[in-house]
């Protein structure tokens, strides 16, 4: 298996044909130039808040795209949300929930055991997310399963 080893310079005068070909010699192959320039823009630019600076937390069940400009669903986060869905419906205390995702080898975020507390705080995105969670014929097919729940009345 053959490693990629890349080199990035920076260019304090134009690169010439002697030194592209130097290190083409040299077995290296160039694969991007980037270009920068100075320009003017008009008026001040507006100021943000120091408050508003890098704060906002990525939603559970999300992280950030490979090309860094949007989010995309985590996998392994929205089938956590999945599973505690379905506790949610079958009416399981915030311990045995915990419990059941520890008992999966399921963890935080930051990697820690869940707990009851970890478990509650989740709760607000679940809902937010819950109707993208299940839908079409998935939906369909839980909604029949859904009235043989034995609920606490």
């Amino acid at each position: 298996m053959k490693k990629i080893d890349r080199i990035r310079e920076r260019v304090t005068i134009p690169p010439t044909s002697v030194y592209l070909s130097k290190m083409h010699d040299a077995g290296w192959r160039l694969v991007a130039l980037e270009w920068e320039r100075e320009i003017e823009i008009s008026g001040e630019p507006p100021e943000i808040p120091e408050a508003e600076l890098g704060t906002e937390e990525i939603p559970f069940g999300l992280r950030i795209a490979s090309d860094c400009r949007h989010l995309e669903d985590d996998p392994l986060e929205t089938q956590t949300l999945k599973f505690l869905a379905e506790m949610v419906v079958q009416d399981v205390s915030f311990r045995s929930m915990a419990d059941a995702l520890n008992a999966r080898e399921y963890r935080t975020r930051d990697g820690h055991p869940w707990t009851a507390a970890s478990v509650f705080k989740l709760i607000p995105r679940l809902i937010e997310i819950a109707p993208r969670l299940l839908t079409g014929s998935e939906w369909e097919s839980r909604k029949k399963q859904l009235t043989k729940v034995v609920w606490n009345s």
